[in-house]
């Protein structure tokens, strides 16, 4: 099973990637992750990295690309997995291809771009720790500060709003277009690889989980 979703940031993407490896056991490659670890790593890529992500831009594609295909070529992955984050830009996604990484199935998250504004910036850090808070959604007991250490809590500066707006609008002109991608690519091949399944964030996460496991149940898929 190798899957991909597809979606804006903040459409739950990661959440529901999460679920998915558990149900099949499968890794989850979280290319955020492989990049915020880039970050840390302080070298030259990683300050390449970080400067992009501070500006709401995407990482370049032959960082990108050479990043997971490196990840993919690993032991875990040989009964599949579930891509979050990657491909983000048309290019990259016809690297994956080249590259022989057949996908099974795409699934694309669509979230309006207010709501994805609302989750988002809403969210505050505890930096030591990163357990993650919400304004709204999930608030901590006493606003603003740690539920367990009483230390103050953070808004990320990629959290706020307006790197959230430049974020979308870069989502929208690379990201986007590969839904087009890779619904062609399934019409085209002769056996309809991959599946193309088109799920709205709007719900709760129980019920987007649900929507999203009954249609992989039924393409028979193992668990």
């Amino acid at each position: 099973m190798r899957i991909l979703l597809i979606g804006p940031p903040g459409a739950g993407k990661g959440t529901q990637a999460k679920f998915i490896s558990e149900a099949f056991n499968i890794p989850h490659i979280a290319t955020g992750d492989m990049l915020r670890l880039a970050i840390k790593s302080g070298t030259e890529l990683g300050k390449a990295v970080d400067k992009a992500m501070k500006n709401g831009q995407l990482v370049a594609d032959d960082i990108m690309v050479a990043l997971v295909q490196e990840r993919l070529r690993g032991d875990d992955c040989a009964n599949g997995f579930v891509l979050d984050g990657f491909p983000r830009t048309l290019p990259q996604a016809e690297a994956l291809t080249r590259a022989g990484a057949e996908l099974d199935v795409v699934i694309e998250i669509r979230v309006i771009d207010e709501e994805i504004v609302r989750r988002i910036t809403g969210r505050r850090i505890h930096p030591d720790s990163g357990r993650i808070y919400h304004v709204i959604y999930s608030p901590p007991k006493n606003a603003g500060v740690d539920d367990q250490t009483g230390e103050l809590l953070i808004q990320r500066e990629d959290d706020q709003e307006e790197t959230v707006r430049r974020r979308l609008e870069v989502y929208h002109k690379q990201t986007e277009p590969l839904t087009a991608y890779y619904q062609d690519l399934s019409k085209n091949n002769l056996d309809h690889r991959p599946q193309y399944f088109y799920e709205s964030g709007r719900g709760s996460i129980d019920e987007v989980k649900e929507d999203i496991f009954r249609y992989l149940d039924a393409l028979n898929f193992s668990r």
